[in-house]
């Protein structure tokens, strides 16, 4: 079972090892707060999910003593106050109203007690959206951080203007850049599953989806420079080369001597 189930005090650990190779290599970048808010983050919402799997017993008492109390009182209703008293023994028309009553008041009781039984769930679900929408802010703040940093800028025949943006100029310390932003973002993706984890709920299950959704397609685009960075001249990975290949090689020509006259 140690396989089938997501760590929380892993997924912290590693957003802790990650804050620390952030420190290290950039000590001075806004990644480096980015990391350890993550870390902070991952550390609250593990709580939180993990608090999600209890029951809330406060609320389960309320609903065995509203059971309890809508019991006895159709238990009053048919023993002790029973119909015969109230609209006699011969008047079948009022025993008929009475019987009719009765039925759509124990359809109504029937129904609230399905309505009790649902709110944990709906109480648990809200309290999930509330954390996950903390989760989906912090992710966007990554996105903006990785956000200027553009292999164009490698270039030799890139020309910065007055209002742009600080750039890292040397390839290897792009690449680790937004080699972190990625990271980050599957860290995240992995804390919002720690909620679908601790409650089986469809509507949940969906909301976790959209977080680590949104996380894949930013981390993909975050590969989509590194792979240009690592890519010679900038070309794309797929890009076949100018030179032709190499053919088979050819038969030298055999030229003809001139034979005898005839």
């Amino acid at each position: 079972m140690r396989y089938r189930s997501l760590n929380p005090k892993l997924i912290l650990e590693t957003a802790e090892r990650l804050e620390g190779r952030v420190a290290e290599r950039f000590p001075d970048a806004g990644l480096r707060g980015v990391a350890a808010e993550l870390v902070s983050l991952s550390r609250d919402l593990a709580k939180a999910a993990k608090a999600l799997e209890a029951p809330i017993w406060w609320l389960r008492g309320v609903i065995i003593a509203a059971f309890v109390v809508g019991a006895l009182m159709f238990l009053f209703v048919g023993t002790i106050l029973p119909l015969g008293r109230i609209s006699g023994n011969h008047d079948a028309f009022q025993s008929v109203q009475g019987i009719e009553a009765s039925l759509n008041m124990i359809i109504l009781a029937v129904l609230g007690f399905l309505a009790l039984i649902r709110s944990e769930e709906r109480i648990k679900r809200k309290r999930v959206f509330r954390q996950l929408h903390g989760l989906r802010s912090l992710i966007h703040v990554i996105d903006m951080h990785q956000l200027t940093k553009d292999p164009a800028a490698l270039s030799a025949s890139f020309k910065p203007t007055a209002h742009s943006p600080a750039r890292i100029t040397n390839a290897a310390d792009l690449a680790r850049y937004l080699d972190y932003c990625s990271e980050m973002l599957s860290i995240t993706g992995k804390i919002a599953a720690l909620f679908a984890q601790s409650v089986n709920d469809a509507v949940v299950i969906d909301g976790v989806n959209d977080i680590e959704n949104l996380a894949s397609n930013l981390s993909r685009k975050i590969w989509q420079k590194i792979t240009l960075i690592e890519t010679p001249h900038g070309q794309p990975a797929h890009v076949a080369k100018t030179d032709p290949e190499p053919g088979p090689p050819r038969r030298p020509a055999v030229r003809k001597q001139p034979g005898p006259a005839s």
